[in-house]
Parts: structure tokens; sequence; C-alpha cells
């Protein structure tokens, strides 16, 4: 049955996707919001489910010996894993906004783009924009941090 790299990526992606939509289903309700708190992680946790019974059923086209990962990639993987990590550590403490500018610049200067003012332009909107459409219009706060709005 798991003979293929893909259905047993699958398998696994489906049972994280499985415990993530129980954790999102148990995320509190707030009253007088059009939006509640678990509209997006359960919308996310139902995507990653979709998409992983369709790669279960995602034909295979590579072999066992073209699956395995070089080494040098394997340490790239695991700093943007670090990363990760460290954002989700951070993203209470610092919030939203600086959190995620440090985490898209820092990536995507570790991965190979090097323009410093573009990579600051965009790693700036980004959380700006989410944060505004969060907070307005959908109205569910994101972690403010240490900044004052």
């Amino acid at each position: 049955m798991l003979n293929t790299v893909n259905k047993k990526i699958s398998l696994i992606l489906a049972i994280l996707s499985m415990g993530y939509l129980v954790l999102a289903f148990l995320l509190p309700d707030y009253p007088y919001v059009p939006v509640d708190s678990d509209a997006v992680p359960i919308t996310l946790g139902f995507i990653l489910l979709f998409l992983s019974i369709f790669l279960f059923f995602e034909k295979d086209n590579h072999s066992q010996k073209q699956a395995k990962i070089p080494k040098g990639e394997k340490l790239v993987l695991l700093t943007v894993l670090g990363f990760i990590i460290l954002f989700i550590i951070f993203l209470e403490i610092l919030g939203f906004i600086i959190t995620t500018a440090v985490f898209i610049y820092v990536n995507s200067w570790f991965l190979g783009y090097k323009k410093w003012r573009s990579n600051l332009i965009v790693s700036l909107a980004i959380p700006i924009v989410i944060y505004f459409l969060f907070s307005s219009f959908l109205q569910i706060q994101l972690p403010r941090g240490v900044l004052p709005f």
C-alpha cells in the first residue's frame, strides 16, 4: 500500500492535518466578532488534508534513489526549520509585524535573494498589509508584541 514516496508523505501529512484540525476545533469561541479565531486554522487544516489526499493518488515518477536529499540541501532545510521555530518562539514576544518582517527578510536573504532594498520593502509591506487586513476587515487580533497598535 505504501510503496511510493508520495503515499508515505501524504499519509504523514494527512495525520498531521487531522491533528491540526482537532486542535483548531478546540480553539475558544469569541462572541461579537464576524469571523472567529478558528476560521483560518480550520480552513488551512482542511486544505492540507485535501492536498494530502490528492498527493496519495498522484502517480510517483521518482525512484527511491532520486528521492534522496543531498547533504547540502539538508542543512538548508534544517536552517529554515530553525528560522520557523524562532518565528514561533518570538511571535508573542515581539509581535506579528516585527517577527514576520524579520523572518521574511532573513529567510529570503539566506535562500539567496541579496537585493536588500527590495527585500526590506517586501518584508515590511507584507506583514503590515496582513496585519491591517486581519485587524480591520476580519477583526482578528494578531499578536501586537512591543508595538503600541
